[in-house]
């Protein structure tokens, strides 16, 4: 019976052992980090609500971009929370394309994090990474400098991005076919989403329509990757993924539904216009 027993146990990492100690040392400074930033958040946001801001057109907004599913409210703050960043980028003559790289060293830095288990730093890296997508295309707008190269460049480079986190996310739940599985079905939903509109407004069909468009990936990522430690050590088996495989599995249903529906959208647009 021993030896059976032993047979079966899971090998233990570093991590492994990490996070069935009790919740202390990095993992509460993670989650105290967060909980101050969500504090801070939710204060600025009062600022912003009753200061009148959110009244205000946003001049650097951009037509291009889809709707939020968690609303405009959320992205508004965003926005005018991150305006003296942008600013200081302008004075500073800070070219957009370098928080395009900015964007991409977070995405493979992501990748890497997971790759290696340190989940929560990883999520950190994603969020930095969904910030500095933010700013590229409003720093470029602030400059006057907008053009097709520039959105062109904005939209590959953030394809590069998500290959690594997701690339990263793979290799950490390599031992469950499972959620190895997920994490390459929301990679391969999360380009068809950014293709199925790209090959569309390369035939002169422009379809923003869906859910799990790039910002809500990044935040489903992002905060998973931060509350999963403290999830898989409190609920899990201690491994990484207690939290972040069920919501790869909303990503891949959202993405790939998303997909599925510009696709057939587009696809009936075209005909109409072939039949005019």
């Amino acid at each position: 019976m021993a030896s059976c027993a032993a047979y079966h146990e899971f090998p233990r990492t570093r991590t492994h052992e990490r996070s069935l100690r009790p919740l202390g040392g990095a993992l509460t400074t993670d989650l105290k980090i967060l909980v101050g930033l969500l504090a801070l958040a939710m204060s600025t946001m009062l600022v912003y609500s009753l200061s009148g801001a959110r009244q205000k057109p946003d001049r650097l907004a951009s037509a291009a971009h889809g709707s939020f599913v968690f609303g405009s409210f959320l992205s508004g703050w965003l926005y005018w929370f991150t305006h003296p960043v942008v600013r200081a980028a302008v004075v500073l003559r800070l070219s957009p394309t370098a928080f395009n790289l900015v964007g991409v060293a977070f995405g493979w830095a992501a990748g890497f994090l997971f790759a290696t288990e340190h989940v929560a730093l990883a999520g950190w890296s994603v969020l930095l990474g969904g910030v500095a997508d933010v700013l590229d295309g409003r720093i470029a707008r602030a400059m006057g400098i907008a053009d097709a190269r520039g959105a062109f460049l904005d939209s590959t480079l953030d394809r590069f991005a998500e290959v690594g986190v997701f690339v990263g996310l793979v290799l950490l739940l390599r031992n469950s076919a499972l959620g190895a599985g997920l994490a390459a079905a929301a990679l391969g939903g999360s380009l068809l989403v950014s293709y199925a509109r790209a090959r569309g407004q390369s035939q002169g069909v422009v379809c923003k329509i869906g859910v799990m468009q790039r910002a809500e990936r990044l935040l489903l990522v992002g905060f998973g990757a931060l509350f999963d430690p403290a999830v898989s050590a409190q609920w899990g088996s201690g491994r990484p993924g207690t939290l972040l495989v069920p919501l790869l599995a909303l990503m891949v249903v959202g993405a790939l539904g998303t997909a599925i529906f510009r696709t057939l959208w587009i696809a009936r647009d075209l005909q109409d216009t072939d039949s005019q």
